[in-house]
């Protein structure tokens, strides 16, 4: 318990806590749980431009958050689960515009 107390008081976790490498992951986690919400909503609503935008938009900051240094795994772990959930969408936009057509005839 004491080196846990003397972790979290350190200056190092302080400035890691207090800098745009932790809290721009903390708050960009707000998209892929936006849209893991809306996985149960109908496929109607999905907008099939913005998820294919998301998709690279994830695609390109997850590559970003290795490149950078020191390598900022929140960002890469975010990314890679709103990469996993626009590509859910994705495919939901597809089968419900484009692949289930004849189903609904």
């Amino acid at each position: 318990m004491n080196r846990v107390k003397k972790l979290l008081s350190s200056k190092e976790t302080r400035d890691y806590f207090m800098s745009t490498h932790f809290w721009g992951p903390a708050a960009n986690w707000l998209i892929p749980i936006a849209a893991l919400a809306d996985i149960n909503r109908d496929p109607k609503f999905i907008s099939g431009k913005m998820t294919f935008a998301l998709c690279l938009y994830s695609l390109c900051f997850m590559r970003f958050a290795l490149k950078v240094q020191p390598r900022n795994l929140l960002l890469f772990g975010c990314h890679l689960t709103n990469e996993g959930a626009q590509l859910t969408q994705y495919y939901r936009f597809l089968d419900y515009n484009y692949l289930s057509k004849d189903k609904k005839e």
